[in-house]
């Protein structure tokens, strides 16, 4: 069985016209928005909208053993996860729902 991507984040500058835009480009479905981030859920994957200051860009794999890479850290939404950085320096969130 294979690792399962949860979702992809990139920084906007701005939450609601970025959601404006996907919506109205897309057939997506908003699971979640506030003035800092939005979860926009595709039939296939989800992409998280950011802002800089309070959110790094990431990609998002979902494991239930997401504790073995460190210790979680809580999201309002009720999720855990510790972020990792690729030998590349790209930010891995590893997330336990």
């Amino acid at each position: 069985m294979y690792d399962r991507l949860d979702h992809v984040a990139i920084q906007v500058e701005d939450i609601a016209k970025a959601v404006a835009w996907y919506t109205e480009k897309f057939r997506v479905k908003v699971t979640y928005q506030d003035a800092t981030w939005a979860l926009l859920t595709f039939e296939n994957a989800s992409l998280a909208l950011v802002v800089a200051d309070q959110h790094p860009p990431h990609i998002s794999v979902l494991r239930e053993d997401a504790a073995s890479f460190g210790p979680l850290k809580p999201h309002r939404d009720g999720t855990a996860s510790i972020y990792l950085s690729d030998p590349d320096g790209n930010q891995v969130e590893v997330l336990k729902r």
